[in-house]
């Protein structure tokens, strides 16, 4: 009896899946961060802008850098996004039906998971605008470039969103893969699960209490400086070099 071939793709993606989506919440997490050092000070943020430009390596600042920085990461979300399109429902039938399964089972994962969809929905458009811009204007980020479009250029409700949409799927999405993949998994699952499911929920309201404090900094900055003149660049006292 001839045996039937297994078809490994379906797995294959769903690893994909999962090592992109690892990639890009590390991504997220590191990049918040860094722009939360605009709360210390708009040197330490002007600093660490640098950095990204290569200027500690090279002594000067390459803002294509991050253009290619963007460019990676934006292929990365790509892929992500079109492998998980397989899981998005197909049509109003299979939405309703998911909705009424959701509303019949009232499980909570199920409602993480739905709001994992429904964020990464967002995020697809939101994300999109926003990668796009660091590819395209990469030496337009700075205490006062950043600070000139978030509220000059009506960017602070966009980022406002985004940052929602993506702390939320990033961090949902770690839970589950600690769970699918059985990570710090005790002997006890469901004490693993509450444990997994409180980091979770730190994790997401901390990043969220730190990226709209940051924003909220932007947009002082933004209201604040006087860019009638044009300047648009943040020069420091400390640090002088050309840009490329």
């Amino acid at each position: 009896m001839k045996q039937e071939k297994l078809d490994k793709v379906p797995a294959k993606l769903d690893f994909t899946q999962s090592i992109t989506g690892l990639i890009l919440a590390i991504f997220i997490m590191g990049h918040l961060l860094f722009e939360a050092s605009i709360l210390i000070s708009k040197e330490m943020m002007y600093k660490v802008t640098i950095m990204f430009e290569g200027y500690y390596f090279f002594g000067e600042t390459y803002p294509g850098i991050v253009s290619f920085m963007a460019a990676f990461i934006f292929t990365i979300f790509i892929v992500h996004a079109a492998i998980a399109l397989r899981k998005f429902p197909d049509n109003y039938r299979q939405h309703k039906a998911m909705k009424r399964h959701t509303l019949g089972m009232k499980h909570e994962d199920t409602y993480l998971w739905i709001i994992q969809l429904s964020t990464g929905f967002l995020m697809f458009f939101i994300g999109s605008v926003h990668l796009y811009i660091m590819m395209a204007e990469p030496s337009d980020i700075g205490p006062y470039a950043s600070s000139y479009r978030v509220v000059h250029e009506m960017m602070a409700p966009l980022y406002l969103l985004l940052l929602i949409s993506v702390v939320t799927h990033a961090f949902i999405g770690l839970y589950r893969l600690a769970l699918k993949w059985g990570f710090m998994e005790g002997k006890n699952t469901k004490v693993s699960r509450a444990r997994h499911k409180l980091l979770m929920r730190v994790f997401i309201v901390f990043y969220l209490v730190l990226g709209s404090a940051s924003l909220y900094k932007y947009i002082t900055i933004g209201l604040e400086h006087d860019y009638s003149a044009g300047v648009k660049k943040y020069e420091s006292k400390t640090i002088k070099m050309e840009n490329h």
